[in-house]
């Protein structure tokens, strides 16, 4: 049996899931979180064989959640499933350590297959998405130039992201400078736009 923890934050989608897997012989849900700051203490108490993990959602965004279920439970294998097709993100949970990249939109069986192929060591990764990935690069942007970005994306005032990031204006106005420049747009309101499309912050 495969034992599959499940992190989904919308219980429709979350309950719609696990219906669907446990119509499958061979995979068994061991546990079921709405919140990312419950997936790595869940995954330590039940000791799941694969992290079926959402990305956006309260507590813990899934791919933070990933990176710390990697170091905590190495023998866990990490699987993204998501709405959010974006390459950055793509990039980003290879980084923290999952083993598959899955879109929600994908045939249920395509589910339940992915999670055999990565008990046996493979990949699984949505091909257009690892095209995008591949084509858009990688993520250009440094941590702090990221935090400045997120920071700016409510259309907050240079003041008020220094005050919020705990630096100076002049900083501040430096940093979204660079980003402007290695993005190649024309101001930070279509930075924030490019770089969220990516799933670069």
């Amino acid at each position: 049996m495969i034992r599959v923890l499940l992190a989904e934050d919308q219980a429709m989608v979350r309950g719609a899931l696990a219906a669907l897997l446990r119509l499958e012989g061979d995979i068994e849900i061991v546990a079921e979180v709405e919140r990312g700051d419950a997936i790595v203490p869940t995954a330590l108490a039940t000791q799941p064989d694969v992290a079926l993990l959402d990305i956006e959602m309260p507590g813990q965004n899934g791919l933070d959640a990933a990176r710390v279920l990697r170091e905590r439970l190495p023998s866990c294998r990490i699987v993204i499933v998501t709405t959010f097709g974006r390459s950055g993100y793509l990039q980003r949970a290879i980084a923290s350590g999952a083993v598959g990249f899955l879109l929600k939109d994908a045939p249920a069986a395509a589910l339940a297959d992915a999670l055999r192929r990565v008990m046996l060591g493979e990949r699984v990764v949505d091909p257009e998405l690892a095209l995008a990935a591949l084509s858009d690069g990688a993520n250009p942007l440094t941590e702090r130039e990221r935090d400045v970005l997120s920071a700016s994306l409510d259309g907050a005032s240079i003041a008020a992201i220094a005050a919020r990031l705990a630096l100076s204006e002049g900083t501040i106005r430096n940093h979204l400078s660079v980003i402007i420049q290695k993005l190649g747009v024309h101001n930070r309101i279509e930075a924030a736009r490019v770089a969220e499309k990516r799933g670069w912050l």
